[in-house]
């Protein structure tokens, strides 16, 4: 038997309530007269605080609005609801559909909202099945104010998700299953696979004590979205990573209309400080866009820390593979793409040491080339100078008492690499040449000239025995002290 996936409607796989819709394209569409007294006041508490008790009483009485009315009568208003609320559906539940499809799962819409309401929205999402509360037709071929079996609501959703496996020889435990709701945990608990979709405060701490995944499909999975507010954390984030929020630093930006407004985009460049990563958060929260950044799988199974960087927009990068048989480990950063998101990635993958700090050259990883290979997305290049004076690789923490004499950070942002796709070292080149084209002019032509300067590109500015002699021999020919000690040596 294979599994299934099971989609809640409202504040699940539309941002909201679909009660506005539907009703509006009812009225518009003659088969209800006037808007429900305080119909508009319950639509916003659904949408902040979830489904209650009283609006489930209230649909279950809908029913009797339909009585008297032929069989077919509500099919105008449901194609022109289904127009509207197919555009409320976030991108990242489109992409989990296709996902469940590729996967050879059946995909199902279990909602509350009536059947011949809601069918042609789950046509054109591509759902295999819609499992709803239907209204009975009586033989006059009118609807006859009465249900037609179960009213599908928590445990009645259950039961009819349970007759549905049945005669679809679908196994539950294998089966998935995505709702904001309280009252869906009858149907989250008995699949092998819950999620809560920006859970209701209720379904938030039950959630969170049973170690359910808790998704936003405006987001990319395992983003952090706070319930009733409706703001994911890692806007929230990039809202405080405003350049006040740093009076030790002096930020100079140029070039951001080079980031675009929407839609997918890959913000590549170079890594010189552990500062760099507030660095683009300051850059990428001017834009007002939410953003993931890539980071290497280690970094995610620290304690406290991996979860923390997961709900900030975090996508983990296994740059080694080492498992032949896991997942492609850009595909975190593939998905985040594909629902539309801007994706930050350093190439070069660690900060340099040593002599590689002070190159004009740049080298990087292929992973951001074959990213940008897999998706199409296009590679805003960016360079950056000055977050090595804030955090030095050979510091625990950064310098926050510089409030004097602040260092200064200057961000460069470039327009798009041209890539050809044909080769990803090829391609990594232009990449890499195009972040080098823009090197802040403090950060270009360096030279090492003592030993103090290199060892600060060093964890605990211990420079290695082996890396001595070469260190030595280049600040001797960058310093005048240096080539006369040579020449007296000789």
């Amino acid at each position: 038997m294979s599994g299934a996936a099971f989609f809640d409607l409202d504040r699940t796989l539309v941002r909201k309530a679909s009660g506005p819709a539907l009703s509006r394209a009812m009225r518009e569409s003659g088969v209800v007269g006037s808007k429900l007294p305080g119909e508009s006041l319950l639509f916003w508490w659904m949408n902040a605080f979830g489904e209650t008790l009283g609006s489930i009483a209230l649909a279950r009485q809908a029913v009797l609005i339909a009585a008297g009315k032929p069989d077919g009568a509500f099919d105008d208003a449901a194609h022109k609801a289904a127009e509207v609320l197919v555009d409320q559906v976030g991108p990242f539940a489109r992409i989990l559909v296709e996902q469940h499809h590729d996967a050879g799962r059946k995909v199902v819409m279990a909602t509350t909202t009536p059947y011949h309401l809601i069918k042609p929205l789950a046509d054109a999402l591509g759902f295999d099945d819609v499992i709803a509360t239907r209204y009975a037709v009586g033989e006059n071929g009118t609807y006859n104010g009465r249900h037609d079996g179960r009213f599908v609501w928590s445990w009645g959703k259950l039961a009819a998700v349970r007759d549905w496996a049945a005669a679809n020889d679908v196994d539950l435990e294998e089966s998935f299953a995505y709702s904001d709701s309280v009252f869906d945990i009858p149907l989250l608990t008995a699949v092998g696979n819950p999620g809560a979709v920006n859970p209701d405060p209720r379904l938030l701490v039950v959630a969170m004590a049973k170690r359910w995944p808790i998704l936003s499909f405006d987001a990319p999975p395992g983003t952090l979205t706070f319930p009733v507010v409706d703001l994911e954390a890692r806007r929230l984030a990039l809202m405080l990573a405003r350049p006040e929020t740093f009076p030790y630093v002096r930020f100079e930006i140029n070039g951001l209309e080079n980031i675009p407004a929407d839609g997918p985009a890959i913000f590549a460049g170079n890594h010189r400080s552990y500062f760099d990563m507030a660095t683009m958060a300051v850059v990428v929260g001017r834009t007002g866009r939410g953003a993931s950044f890539l980071a290497k799988r280690e970094m995610f199974d620290v304690p406290l820390l991996g979860p923390v960087l997961r709900m900030l927009g975090g996508l983990s990068v296994d740059r080694d593979h080492r498992d032949p048989d896991a997942a492609d480990p850009l595909e975190e950063a593939a998905v985040a793409l594909a629902g539309g998101d801007l994706v930050g990635v350093m190439p070069q993958g660690t900060i340099p040491r040593g002599l590689d700090f002070f190159r004009d050259e740049l080298r990087g990883y292929p992973g951001t080339a074959r990213l940008a290979a897999m998706t199409k997305a296009p590679v805003i290049p960016f360079a950056l100078s000055g977050t090595e004076l804030v955090w030095p690789r050979a510091a625990a923490a950064p310098n926050v008492l510089s409030f004097l004499n602040p260092p200064k950070i200057v961000v460069n942002i470039g327009e798009p690499v041209e890539l050809k796709y044909r080769s990803e070292q090829a391609d990594t080149k232009r990449i890499m040449a195009a972040i080098s084209a823009i090197l802040p002019d403090a950060a270009r032509g360096l030279k090492p000239t003592s030993i103090e300067q290199v060892a600060s590109t060093y964890p605990g500015g211990r420079i290695p025995q082996s890396d001595l002699p070469d260190i030595e021999r280049a600040i001797a020919a960058n310093t005048a002290k240096g080539r006369k000690a040579a020449l007296k040596r000789r």
